[in-house]
């Protein structure tokens, strides 16, 4: 089986010891009386498997920090962010765990100098943790509302844009059949301007004929009346 080795870590660690399992249970269940017991109740132990599959478990440091130290801490910090390629700005678990390590080694160097005041920055370290998980829940539940709305959004927009496809495919109908009208119109106004020309036409001629026929009849008329009275005898 593989050894599993523990990750690197800003926090400063003593060197692995073998443990068996009753030694870890009673390591588990024996309450903290001093400060080396204070250390692993605030920052556990690590435990891997090495060397043929044996538990090994490694405790925080008890070793006092100097000066040192803290300026190594500060370099070591800055040269794992270049390292893990941490971004800057805005969200980052890189950059979150970094500092939360260096935060951790902070916390196990002032215990060791004052047991009081490392528990009080526990208590701060875990309500900022409890904060940054709530507001990462909410980032997260934004993040997937966000999306959800995106999402409808789009849908309503394949709809709209589906609407004004047949809209724009019924006002072509609707263009043709304007079209269309307006072309039988324009033919019925032809047709009706030629019937009536027709018509016209066929009034005049018949007025035409009717003042032939009644000049011709009041000629014919007038020389029988003149005709009649040249036959008159005459009256002595």
């Amino acid at each position: 089986m593989n050894d599993i080795l523990p990750a690197p870590s800003l926090v400063k660690y003593s060197n692995p010891i073998l443990i068996s399992n009753s030694q870890k249970k009673q390591i588990k269940q024996s309450p903290p009386s001093n400060t080396e017991d204070i250390l692993n109740a605030i920052l556990l132990p690590r435990e891997f498997n090495h060397q043929k599959n044996q538990l090994q478990i490694q405790c925080v440091s008890p070793a006092p920090s100097t000066k040192q130290d803290v300026l190594e801490l500060q370099d070591k910090l800055d040269k794992w962010l270049q390292q893990r390629l941490a971004r800057e700005t805005g969200l980052c678990p890189i950059r979150e765990e970094l500092y939360s390590q260096c935060f951790d080694e902070l916390i196990r160097q002032i215990t060791i100098n004052c047991a009081e005041r490392g528990m009080l920055l526990v208590t701060v370290r875990n309500e900022v943790r409890m904060v940054i998980q709530t507001y990462q829940t909410l980032y997260a539940s934004s993040i997937a509302f966000g999306m959800r709305k995106f999402l409808s959004e789009e849908e309503k927009k394949a709809e709209y844009r589906q609407r004004i496809k047949q809209l724009e495919q019924e006002c072509s109908e609707l263009q043709r059949q304007v079209e269309n009208l307006e072309q039988k119109l324009c033919d019925t106004k032809q047709q009706d301007q030629l019937k009536r020309e027709q018509t016209k036409e066929t009034h005049t001629e018949i007025i035409t004929q009717l003042k032939t026929d009644i000049k011709n009849k009041v000629s014919g008329d007038l020389e029988k009346i003149l005709t009649g009275q040249r036959k008159l005898p005459d009256k002595k």
